[in-house]
């Protein structure tokens, strides 16, 4: 390929040749001795030379008007300045340039003029430029500033800040022909700052809207920075007419904004929110987002009457996150994790509507601080936790919580090790306390009437074990144990038997420091036994080359406490009281003085108890068809049985059967625990000496399974199933066919050289087609969907059945859909919902349509069902230079009445 022409143009020095003619100097007689010299420039000189190329051919002429022109791919390139067009003509009498586009044979347009000065690019049909003064006119300009369009018929350039514009358009569509664009009849463009325009009106798909505006402005920015943020209009019929989402959005640094927002309502109710983000490297990061609401509803002047529908209420919010950088202080540590609300706070505010947050029930926060000595095993832990349920509006709260921790030592170690470890040496102990203060179960209005020494629960346990660790023979691993608990409290109660209720009954509390203790030991010895096994040839061919292991771990432990009910340990007390039924008979109740308080006052009954368990695991080895290679499955992941039996009981010495299962179904763990009782009742609900037949009855268990499918799931099922091979070619990957190009760019290489490229990607361009190929070049289309069910079921014990002698079992179910698929490119649909099994209906469903058009989006939220039926229409401009260019609709659910 020919190599372009270049030529380097001293512009001054042509200049010099044919304009500049000598001149006759006269001596001035006023003046001897002195030195003329000219600081004034030539008419025609440049600041500096100019570099010109061509890659089709350079005209020059230097007789007459003294053109220089340059075909094909031309390149014009001054200092910052550089111009790239189809052809480019220069004059070196005026120091003018003047470029246009090209026209091939069937008269379609290329090679627009692009001119860049700085970091500023513009892309043009026709220009003009002065390399003396730097102005330029052009025709039919397109410029990208920021997320923005801006074209112009006719644009005159003053100086590199300033351009003067006339019937313009701006958009944020990056199409030659742009889906909508604010028509400009007159403007002044500030480089990198803003539009100013004259009288504008918007238009879409070339129909102008009656949507005018006497003047523009149109900021540009690359940093973000503070502003005024747009309500959004909205209506209902409880709440009337409303400005929802504006004020203010500060933008004070790198590390921290603010966006103060408010809503207010014609009949009364309004609300604030402020949310905020801040970040400092390797230090800390978090966001909050407060907000408080005023609800009223109804007609206020009837509100002192008998059935008055008015209401008001009050609700606010907290969301607070912070966390804190390992890298910032590793020693100490302080995180937070804040959400609470009014439990009627979801319902009211509109925002929450259509968010994840509209269904939860409970809603947990934790704030906590540790410290952990950088030499010591010590570590510190404070934290405060409160736990809502917003159902019955009842708090949970712990305030606050304070551990103090030692990890394991090993007190009799000797710091020098020499030779084998003696066994004490294997010895090590621990220590934790724990200081409590709660309450729970407070209504959320009567929490702060609460009395911190009478109705909250204060006090601290301390825990000190020691254990160690042996190896009896080669297999057997034997670890014995002795632990001691100690229990302070600030209060005990006392209870009495109740004749009319035949329970006992709170009577006294007491208050002071009451000094609790208890203790027990324990011995355990557990091993590890392997087993293989081959599935028999009657199972066929499948099973050929297949090995199932088989893993069991039995274990065996002794564990002793003495009975802590016993008067002098000054935990329990003993109440007697004739039997209802006997009025002779006498009945003797035990209860705990510190019941419903850490620890409970310890453990009621002597207990001297072997206990014996069995967990497995199965797993299959599967050989990997044409290789010699294997594969594992686990079968059961855990499968184990335990009891024990106490000695020193008198009766009813079996415990109850544990029994647990966990395995994996198509990939998602699924796991059940249970117990069976060992003994019978009697009519009124007592275990009696009476042992059940085998394994005892089944009490219930509580599991839930998560389980989703897509369409790349069931395209792979499908194949496995009827052994078709997979398409390599339809993965998802965008593949181009091998011989498709722009049009544009005939050869990129030539003699292992790279051609003049230019890196500009041309704002007029035909935008191809986006989608999935093959590689043959063809259009692949597939539709991806998701499917996600979460299923939850409890079968457990209910009321008693008195003429049975047993429970009665009861059954519940939960069970959550949820979804989404993609008809179309640029359509989404998603959908949210529960069933509710006792009413057997769908309590709740949320769906969402979204349709992506270009440079707009289009979003429906709506709820069809339910007692929450409403609707969100929203179209909006999809940049966020212009957010508040959008139309919105919506409705409330208050709205929904059913009138009879």
């Amino acid at each position: 390929m020919p190599k372009p022409f270049q030529l380097t143009i001293i512009m001054l020095c042509l200049a010099t040749i044919t304009n500049v003619m000598p001149q006759e100097i006269t001596p001035d007689t006023n003046i001897q001795n002195t030195q003329t010299t000219d600081t004034i420039p030539k008419p025609n000189t440049i600041e500096a030379p100019i570099n010109a190329t061509a890659k089709d051919s350079i005209i020059m002429t230097l007789a007459g008007k003294n053109m220089i022109y340059l075909f094909g791919k031309a390149n014009v390139q001054q200092l910052e300045r550089n111009l790239d067009a189809e052809y480019i003509e220069l004059a070196a009498d005026s120091n003018m340039m003047y470029a246009q586009f090209g026209t091939d044979s069937i008269g379609e347009k290329f090679g627009y003029p692009l001119f860049s000065e700085g970091d500023q690019t513009y892309e043009m049909e026709k220009m003009r430029f002065n390399f003396n003064t730097g102005k330029m006119i052009v025709e039919n300009v397109i410029t990208q500033q920021g997320e923005g369009f801006l074209t112009s018929q006719k644009t005159k350039k003053i100086n590199d800040d300033e351009m003067y514009l006339k019937n313009g358009k701006f958009t944020t569509c990056d199409e030659e022909h742009p889906h909508w664009y604010f028509l400009v009849t007159r403007g002044k463009l500030k480089k990198g700052k803003n539009v100013v325009s004259g009288p504008a009106y918007l238009v879409v798909e070339d129909v102008p809207l009656p949507i005018a505006v006497p003047f523009g402005f149109f900021p540009f920015s690359k940093d973000y920075s503070s502003g005024i943020i747009m309500p959004t209009y909205d209506d209902e019929m409880t709440r009337g007419f409303s400005l929802r989402d504006g004020g203010y959005y500060f933008a004070f640094n790198d590390c921290i904004d603010l966006a103060l927002k408010g809503e207010i309502f014609t009949k009364g109710s309004w609300g604030l929110n402020a949310t905020s983000s801040y970040l400092k490297k390797y230090k800390f990061s978090g966001n909050l987002d407060a907000a408080y609401i005023v609800t009223i509803t109804g007609d206020k002047d009837s509100k002192n009457l008998p059935n008055s529908d008015y209401s008001k209420s009050k609700d606010f919010k907290i969301n607070w996150s912070y966390r804190q950088d390992t890298k910032a202080n590793p020693f100490l540590n302080f995180s937070a994790s804040v959400n609470f609300t009014t439990s009627t706070y979801n319902r009211n505010s509109v925002s929450e509507l259509y968010s994840g947050n509209f269904t939860d029930n409970n809603k947990s926060s934790t704030v906590q601080l540790t410290y952990r000595h950088p030499t010591k095993p010590f570590t510190l832990t404070s934290n405060t936790a409160v736990n809502q349920t917003l159902r019955d509006t009842s708090l949970s709260v712990a305030m606050p919580n304070v551990t103090f921790s030692m990890s394991q030592v090993y007190p009799f170690k000797r710091k020098e090790q020499t030779g084998d470890a003696k066994w004490y040496e294997k010895i090590y102990t621990s220590y934790t306390g724990v200081l409590k203060n709660s309450i729970d179960h407070v209504k959320e209005n009567e929490f702060i009437k609460k009395n911190i020494l009478n109705d909250w629960q204060n006090g601290m346990t301390h825990s000190i074990p020691l254990s160690a660790s042996f190896l009896a023979g080669k297999y057997i691993s034997v670890n014995p144990s002795v632990s001691y608990n100690a229990y302070w409290y600030t209060k005990k109660v006392l209870q009495d038997y109740d004749p009319a209720l035949n329970r006992l009954i709170p009577v006294d509390t007491l208050h002071g420091f009451y000094h609790i203790n208890n203790y027990s030991a324990s011995i355990s010895l557990n091993t590890k036994l392997y087993g293989m096994y081959k599935p028999l040839p009657l199972f066929g061919q499948r099973t050929k080359g297949v090995v199932i292991r088989h893993m069991a771990t039995p274990s065996i432990s002794f564990s002793g406490s003495p009975d802590f009910s016993d008067p002098r340990y000054g935990s329990f007390d003993r109440i007697a009281h004739a039997d209802p039924n006997n009025p002779d008979n006498i009945l003797y109740d035990t209860y705990s003085f510190f019941q419903g308080q850490m620890g409970g006052g310890g453990s009621s009954g002597k207990s001297g108890s072997l206990r014996i368990s069995l967990d497995n695991n199965l797993e299959a080895k599967l050989p990997i068809a044409n290789t010699d290679s294997t594969r594992k499955v686990s079968i059961i992941d855990n499968f184990g049985i335990g009891t024990s039996y106490n000695f020193l009981l008198d009766s009813l010495n079996w415990a109850d059967k544990d029994v647990s299962i966990r395995v994996k179904l198509f990939g998602h763990p699924l796991s059940f625990s249970s117990r069976f009782e060992t003994y019978r009742y009697d009519e009124n609900g007592r275990r009696i000496n009476s042992i059940r037949p085998g394994l005892g009855r089944f009490t219930g268990t509580q599991t839930g399974y998560n389980f989703s499918l897509d369409n790349n799931k069931v395209s792979k099922l499908l194949n496995r199933l009827f052994r078709r091979e997979e398409n390599p070619d339809a993965k998802g990957d965008a593949r181009l066919p091998e011989n498709e190009d722009d049009g544009e760019d005939e050869e990129l290489f030539e003699d292992g050289e790279e051609d003049d490229v230019p890196e500009h990607v041309s704002l007029r361009r035909k935008k191809k087609v986006e989608g999935e190929y093959d590689s043959d070049g063809y259009l692949v289309h597939t539709i991806p969907w998701n499917l996600s069910f979460n299923y939850s079921v409890g079968y457990r014990y209910g009321t008693f059945n008195r003429e049975k002698h047993e429970y009665d079992y009861s059954l519940n179910q939960t069970l959550g859909i949820s979804g989404n698929i993609s008809p179309a490119k640029g359509w989404s649909f998603n959908f949210n919902s529960s069933y509710d099994f006792d009413s057997r209906k769908f309590a709740y469903l949320r769906c969402s349509l979204s349709r992506s058009m270009h440079c707009w989006t289009m979003t429906a939220s709506f709820m069809p069902v339910g007692p929450y039926q409403s609707y969100n229409f929203s179209i909006a401009v999809k940049s966020s230079m212009l957010r508040d260019l959008k139309y919105q609709q919506s409705s409330n659910y208050r709205d929904a009445k059913q009138w009879e």
